[in-house]
């Protein structure tokens, strides 16, 4: 990987800085929602799940949720303002820059400052008192994968989209589902066999099963496999979407 790349993820650092702060809480909004008030209000009513409190439980699939969704936000929307809005993958260009260049660096941004959003949620969990001492830091490579793997996803739709109406199909078709049968708001055990299959076959289910392993201490049927299977997800998305953005921008 040529390390021009880097250039990029600065520039996009360096601009992400001035908004920081209402950046990150649009990204976290979301999720720190769904934690407090599913977490809390259903668990009241649902009580424990695998043996423990269901916000515990909801807050080992909420990391890697914030993580999607921050990567996914970046990759897209920021991503294709970029690119089509503002035009700044084009004068980019006209720098020692290729294509190939622009979209790992985008790649890495995403992934960067997706795991941003999921430490917060951890961190979020230390002061809920569900997680403790310094093993649980140990998602964070984890949550950086996940982040890496759903922004290579999203950059392959960002390369494709010629409007934002796009990004919509995304969620409502993909991540969506994508969440709810891969364990994040209940054990995938729970669900029929045919979707367990599915779900398996899928990132986020992966990347749930890593995450409760490491900061609640679930098993983790495939631990090495699960890792694979996020960066396969995370370089399949790139490869695609540098492909697609060459073939778009050289028109």
């Amino acid at each position: 990987m040529n390390l021009r790349c880097l250039y990029l993820v600065q520039r996009n650092f360096l601009v992400w800085r001035k908004l920081m702060l209402p950046s990150l809480i649009g990204n976290l909004a979301d999720p720190l929602i769904y934690l407090v008030g599913l977490g809390f209000g259903l668990g009241a009513l649902v009580g424990a799940v695998d043996g423990r409190p269901y916000v515990t439980f909801l807050a080992g699939g909420m990391l890697c949720y914030s993580t999607l969704n921050s990567a996914s936000a970046e990759a897209l929307y920021s991503a294709f303002s970029r690119l089509k809005v503002q035009r700044t993958w084009e004068g980019i260009l006209h720098a020692p820059m290729t294509i190939a260049d622009v979209v790992i660096g985008e790649w890495l941004w995403a992934g960067f400052k997706a795991t941003l959003s999921g430490t917060a949620i951890l961190i979020v969990m230390y002061g809920l008192g569900i997680v403790h001492g310094l093993a649980a830091l140990g998602v964070v490579p984890v949550l950086l994968l996940v982040g890496l793997s759903f922004s290579g996803l999203a950059l392959v739709v960002t390369s494709l989209a010629r409007s934002y109406d796009l990004f919509t199909y995304y969620f409502t078709l993909l991540v969506t589902p994508m969440a709810f049968v891969s364990g994040v708001f209940y054990p995938l055990h729970q669900l029929p066999a045919l979707a367990q299959r599915i779900a398996w076959c899928l990132p986020l289910a992966h990347a749930a099963s890593l995450a409760r392993g490491i900061t609640l201490g679930d098993a983790m049927p495939w631990p090495l496999t699960s890792a694979a299977v996020l960066l396969l997800y995370g370089l399949l998305g790139l490869a695609l979407a540098v492909r697609i953005a060459r073939r778009r921008l050289s028109r």
